[in-house]
This record gives C-alpha cells, structure tokens and sequence, in this order.
C-alpha cells in the first residue's frame, strides 16, 4: 500500500503506524513533490498537478492498482484518484480537506495561514518547545485531540516539515481558493473506498464530511469519536485497524 501524507508534512508523518502496517503489508510511503526529500514540480503546484505526478510514479514503477491512504490534503489526492479511476485500487482517505464551503474555506485558509507564519517565527525553537508538553498543548491542539500524547520527535518533525516545505504557501491558496474537488457518480467505484473523520477535527470541520459523501457516494463512512484531525496519532491502533481492514488483500 502507498502512503500519501498532508499539506507541509513528509512520509515520516505515518510513524505512529507504519510498523503495525508493515507488518501485514508491503507499505511504501513517499514524500510528495515540494515536501520532504523530494524537489517541488518546475511549474504550478496544485492537487491536479500533484495527482498527474503521483500517477505518473505509480504506473512509472510498475504500481498500477496499488491501494493507497492519504491524510488530510493527501486524503483528498487519493480520492481525486479514485475518481479518476485505472490508477489505484482500494482508497482509505483520512480527514479529507476540499469540501469545505463558504465560511468554512475562509477559516480553513486564514487559521493555516496563521499557524505556518508562527512557526516561522518560532522554526529556531521549535526542537526545544515540541520537547515539552506544554508547547506541543500549544502548538498541536489545532491538529490532535490529544496533542499531549504526540511523542516529541513526530511533532518536531511535522512541525519542521511545514517550515521547510518550499511549496506550503503556493498549495495552501491552491487547495483553499483553486479548483473544487469533483466527486464521482455512484457506482462508478469500483474498489474499497472509506473515508475516515475525527469528530473534533479542528481544520476540517466534521460537517463537511456530508458533503464528501454527496460527492463520493460509494464511499463508507468511519467516524473516529476522539480525534482531532490526525486520528494515525490520536488512534493508531484503530487506524491501523480500519486500514487494514478496509484494504485487506
């Protein structure tokens, strides 16, 4: 299975579950383009240039009908592939962003927007301030529900990751105010399809989850009662589960 992980993260967001995955799977988790390790694309940066190029390296090394699990931006780009069809087979999709409307897009934008650019401010400190509770309660609480309970070196990590991105700003405005995420017509899914929510996440509001189902109708809903928008660190034994389970060979 390909793991595919959020706006600013890199494939070391999955940590929390990756040895309970590949335990039972051949897991492979990579860095999207402009994240990570890997450069970010010569031209525009967007969801449908990150699904053409995420296509591209799925059939490029011989992955045609891998099942895929995305979070949060990531669990929108998997969908946007299995709406697409031919590509990926099952699709486990976590916290999706894209379904927001009026209000919500806003507030989506403007709370990233201000989270990234106090990051930045606080990048020379933010090993020292992750390594305490009280400052991953502070830094995390738009993310997880139980931020306290992230182990130190995965929210240095994500937190780094934002800052160093080189393509945060350019997708963030793109998945905000760019193209709307098309769904499909039911039925024409063929594969597993679940997407998943946490019912406080705090980025994208558990109500848009009612318009991710009008739009992809074959999809079951999982709802994850106590987590925030990372239910991978708020529940990984239950997202493992649900993974597993969902995408079982």
């Amino acid at each position: 299975m390909l793991l595919i992980h959020g706006l600013g993260g890199r494939w070391q967001s999955w940590h929390p579950i990756l040895d309970d995955l590949a335990a039972h799977r051949e897991v492979i988790a990579v860095d999207l383009p402009g994240f990570g390790q890997t450069p970010r694309l010569a031209g525009e940066t967007s969801m449908r240039t990150l699904a053409d190029e995420t296509s591209a390296f799925i059939n490029a090394n011989g992955l045609t009908g891998v099942d895929v699990v995305g979070s949060s931006m990531g669990a929108r780009l998997v969908l946007e592939l299995a709406r697409r069809g031919g590509v990926v087979g099952g699709v486990v999709s976590l916290n999706p962003g894209g379904f927001w409307q009026g209000w919500q897009r806003h507030a989506f934008y403007s709370s990233i927007y201000l989270s990234i650019r106090l990051l930045r401010l606080l990048r020379p400190a933010l090993p020292r301030i992750t390594a305490n509770t009280v400052g991953r309660a502070l830094l995390l609480a738009q993310f997880s529900a139980k931020p306290t309970g992230v182990p130190a070196n995965i929210a240095r990590d994500e937190l780094c990751s934002y800052v160093a991105s080189p393509a945060f700003d350019e997708l963030l405005n793109q998945l905000a105010y760019g193209e709307e995420q098309q769904g499909a017509p039911r039925h024409a899914i063929t594969h597993p399809l679940v997407i998943g929510w946490g019912r406080q996440d705090r980025v994208c509001f558990p109500g848009e989850a009612q318009r991710a189902m009008e739009l992809f109708p074959d999809a079951r809903m999982h709802w994850f009662e106590r987590c925030g928008h990372f239910p991978h660190w708020d529940a990984p034994a239950e997202t493992s589960q649900l993974i597993l389970s969902a995408l079982a060979p």
